[in-house]
C-alpha cells in the first residue's frame, strides 16, 4: 500500500487541498486510493503515533487504525493530511530552522505503516509572508513573544527539506511554493491522488475562483470551455492570464505591518526565499512542482 502524508505547511493551503480531494473521493476509491474526511483520521493518527514513539506499528495495531479511518481495506493508496502532523503553529519556525523536530515526527508517522511506500507532500511559503500568518492564526498577541528566538534572514526551506531527505531517503518528497498554488492546482491534486493527467478531477478550480472576481472566474471558465486546453502548461497560462487581469487584491496581496520589518527586510526574505528555491530543485529524492 501507498500512503501520503500531506504535512501542510500550515498557513498554506489551508485545507483546500483535502476538501477537493474529497469532492473526488468515489471516484478516486474506483481507482483503489482512498480520501477520507480528515476527522475520521487526525486525531486517531496523532495519538497512535504518539503512543509508538517511533517503534513499528503490529500488524493488530496497523488493524485498529487502518478500521478506524477506512470503509473498505481493498484500497492501494491512501492520503492523510493535517497540517498539524509535526507541530502547532508556534513551533513551525525555531531559531534558524523550519519543523526542526521533522525527522522524529515523520519517523513516529512512517512506523504506523512500516511495510508501505510512504510519500510526503509539502507546501512552502515565502517567510516573510509565512511568518507573520502563522503568527495570526496563533494565539499570541505579541509578536516579539511569538517570534523570541526566531532568526527569519536564515530560515530555509532547503535546509529541512535536506533533514528529512536524509531521514528517509526511500520516500519521495513533493514540495511546491504556495505563491504559484493557484497555477498548479490541478497538478498537485493529481499527484497526491497518483493519477495521470487523463484523469478528470472535480475542483480543479477552487483555488482560482476563491482568489478572483466572480466575472472574471466566469469569463475564464467560458473560454476554457471553448477553448479546451491539451496540456497541464497551456491550462496554466489560460489561468495566468485571468488572474492578471482579474484577481482579487485583497486575496493576493499581504499587508505586513510588523515592529521591525521594514520593506528592505521583507524584500531580503523574499529575494533569499527565490533563492533557496534554487537549492530546492537540487535535493535529490525531492521533486518541485513548478508553473
Amino acid at each position: 500500500m501507498e500512503v501520503v502524508f500531506h504535512l501542510g505547511a500550515p498557513c498554506t493551503d489551508n485545507d483546500l487541498l483535502i476538501q477537493t480531494l474529497l469532492k473526488n473521493r468515489n471516484r478516486l476509491m474506483a481507482e483503489g486510493t482512498s480520501v477520507p474526511p480528515p476527522g475520521r483520521y487526525r486525531a486517531v493518527v496523532r495519538d497512535t503515533a504518539r503512543a509508538l514513539k517511533g517503534h513499528p506499528a503490529s500488524e493488530e495495531i496497523q488493524g485498529a487504525l487502518l478500521d478506524a479511518i477506512l470503509d473498505d481495506f481493498d484500497v492501494e493508496r491512501l492520503i492523510l493530511s493535517d497540517p498539524r502532523f509535526i507541530c502547532i503553529n508556534r513551533l513551525v519556525i525555531q531559531r534558524a530552522q523550519i519543523w526542526p523536530m521533522i525527522d522524529r515526527q515523520t519517523a513516529q508517522l512512517r512506523a504506523l505503516f512500516p511495510e508501505a511506500q510512504v510519500e510526503f507532500f509539502i507546501g512552502m511559503r515565502d517567510p516573510a509572508t509565512h511568518i507573520p500568518a502563522l503568527f495570526k492564526a496563533s494565539r499570541f498577541s505579541n509578536f516579539a513573544e511569538f517570534s523570541e528566538n526566531m532568526q527569519p534572514h536564515a530560515v530555509a526551506w532547503s535546509e529541512m527539506l535536506r533533514r528529512l531527505s536524509m531521514a528517509h531517503p526511500d520516500c519521495p518528497i513533493t514540495v511546491w511554493c504556495n505563491e504559484d498554488t493557484p497555477l498548479l492546482w490541478g497538478e498537485i491534486l493529481r499527484e497526491m491522488a497518483g493519477v495521470g493527467e487523463a484523469t478528470a478531477l472535480e475542483g480543479v478550480d477552487d483555488l482560482v475562483e476563491k482568489i478572483m472576481e466572480p466575472a472574471g472566474f466566469k469569463r475564464m471558465q467560458a473560454y476554457i470551455a471553448d477553448h479546451p486546453p491539451e496540456t497541464d502548461w497551456h491550462r496554466r497560462r489560460i489561468v495566468a492570464a485571468f488572474l492578471e487581469r482579474y484577481a482579487l487584491e485583497t486575496e493576493v496581496e499581504v499587508e505586513l505591518d510588523l515592529p521591525g520589518w521594514d520593506e528592505g527586510f521583507i524584500d531580503e526574505l523574499s529575494l533569499a526565499y527565490d533563492r533557496d528555491m534554487e537549492e530546492v530543485a537540487r535535493i535529490p529524492g525531492v521533486t518541485l512542482l513548478m508553473p
